[in-house]
């Protein structure tokens, strides 16, 4: 070991502020006790990389992360794929690699829980349901779900374009069939003259991915109430930062609509949060799970969506960590973007795998102290090579880290302590229960059924004024309840001429007799 590998590597990972602790540096196998390796929590919001093999302790990585960012009062969002992030809320259980590593890295290891809030999408498994209307979600993010092409991309545009004109809310995938149907109607046609037209083929096809989507339970997502981005940045009266887990198990099947709905999160902070610079510590910190599921067959426009949306987020306050396996699976104009790598094992098993490795070597600074292409497959299971940006915004030197261990619980809790903690969660009495309100459905089918009632008949051009009702004489005191049937007859039009008829009888009779 070099005589000074530890004063070099305490150096340039020094913090005058928080920092959040990774391990200690090791140098030809041995770990030296003086090489801390920690990233200062005010560069948080610089972005990072966690990547590695399946099984080389990229969750635990993670889960290290998650509970030192809370403790410092920086709320956390995370994805849990496989449900292990649950145990954030349960202290550790002490066993012989836990404290082994501990006594090893010269550090005091003790339990602890911290806040967590489960999330669901859509109630699709335990926790708060987390929705988004069809609206919010847009186009390009409905696009990338339906796996459409371009054509279908731009129609599905044109459709968002004309519903937001014509005050037709899509609120769930039932709004945005009824539309598709309506505006391909001999009705709707007409709608669209002077922004485009919607062909039968194209809106044929976007039913039927649609028709898929919600065959996989994915109407249950869409719909309301809308989660508020607010409710991510909660932290408890003690201080601690709020650890939203987003609970996956459920919906792993699923992974284009976990993971394009990972980046309308994202989408909405970078909308909905003020510009606030560079801050002590940021306002939360996004660990993005399963990335390369993003940007698998990703058109062009949206990779360049999702690449501003990085860059600019990070003056929100706002911090995102990829986790994936393989360097190269994130698009290298985000990539250039993550200061902070924390690089565990590759393996090079296939010619893709081999690339990767060489890639990964040429994004690290350079190093006297390892051969970072042997290296990166020497790596034991929960170690890494790091290098990050330092407080004064300079790569620092690649160091071969021993993580420290978690003091969180280390495996799942289970989906019935989660569902009891999801329902106890404050946020259940806003997001528990589904709304359905006036929507693109309902103003479709109303407009319909205007246009298919019957009109009133039109009156006649010269018809005969209607002759009046006879009027009963009214009785004195204007009392006419017991009226006389004769006289009511008498006073008639009919009584009239009957009265006349016999009074010329009887004058005629008498004239006969004079």
């Amino acid at each position: 070991m070099s005589d000074d590998f530890g004063a070099r590597i305490a150096a340039a990972y020094a913090s005058e502020g928080l920092a959040v602790e990774l391990g200690r540096g090791m140098l030809g196998g041995a770990i030296d006790p003086e090489a801390v390796v920690r990233i200062p929590t005010s560069m948080c919001n610089r972005h990072g990389l966690i990547a590695g093999a399946t099984g080389t302790g990229k969750t635990k990585t993670l889960q290290l992360l998650a509970e030192q960012l809370s403790a410092q009062g920086v709320p956390v969002f995370a994805a849990d794929m496989k449900g292990d992030l649950a145990g954030l809320s349960r202290p550790g259980e002490p066993n012989e690699k836990v404290t082994s590593r501990a006594e090893e890295l010269g550090l005091k290891w003790e339990p602890a829980g911290f806040p967590v809030s489960f999330l669901s999408l859509g109630g699709l498994g335990p926790g708060v349901p987390v929705r988004a209307t069809v609206s919010a979600f847009g186009p390009q993010l409905l696009a990338k779900i339906l796996d459409a092409n371009e054509t279908q991309s731009s129609s599905l545009s044109l459709l968002f374009r004309y519903a937001d004109q014509a005050g037709l809310a899509l609120l769930d995938l039932v709004d945005l069939v009824e539309v598709l149907k309506f505006l391909t109607s001999d009705d709707g046609k007409a709608e669209l003259e002077g922004i485009g037209g919607l062909s039968k083929a194209t809106a044929g096809v976007l039913l039927r991915k649609v028709g898929e989507l919600a065959d996989q339970g994915a109407e249950a997502f869409f719909g309301e109430p809308e989660w508020a981005v607010a409710d991510l940045l909660r932290t408890t009266p003690e201080g601690h930062g709020v650890i939203s887990a987003l609970e996956l198990p459920a919906v792993a099947e699923k992974p284009k609509l976990f993971s394009t709905f990972l980046m309308w999160l994202l989408a909405e902070l970078y909308e909905e949060l003020p510009e606030v610079g560079d801050l002590d510590k940021p306002k939360l910190v996004f660990f993005f799970d399963e990335a390369h599921l993003l940007f698998d067959d990703a058109p062009e426009a949206f990779l360049d969506q999702v690449a501003q949306t990085v860059r600019l987020i990070r003056s929100k306050g706002v911090g995102v960590f990829f986790i994936t396996q393989l360097p190269d699976d994130v698009p290298d104009e985000i990539l250039a973007q993550l200061g902070n790598r924390i690089q565990h094992a590759l393996r090079a098993f296939t010619p893709r795998d081999a690339k990767a490795l060489k890639a990964a070597v040429t994004t690290y600074p350079k190093t006297k102290d390892y051969d970072l292409e042997e290296d990166l497959t020497q790596l034991g299971t929960g170690e890494a090579m790091v290098t990050i940006l330092s407080e004064r915004g300079a790569p620092t030197p690649v160091v071969w880290t021993r993580m420290a261990p978690p003091r969180s619980l280390m495996a799942a809790i289970g989906p019935e302590a989660v569902t009891a903690a999801g329902q106890a969660d404050p946020l259940w009495t806003k997001y528990g229960s589904e709304i359905d309100r006036e929507s693109a459905r309902e103003k479709l089918a109303a407009r319909i059924a205007q246009a298919t009632e019957p009109a009133p008949a039109p009156a006649p051009e010269h018809a005969p004024a209607p002759e009046p009702a006879p009027q009963r004489r009214r009785r004195a005191g204007g009392d006419d309840g017991n009226a006389n049937p004769v006289v009511d007859y008498l006073t008639s039009r009919e009584g009239k001429a009957m009265v006349k008829k016999v009074t010329r009888g009887v004058l005629g009779m008498l004239r006969k007799r004079l």
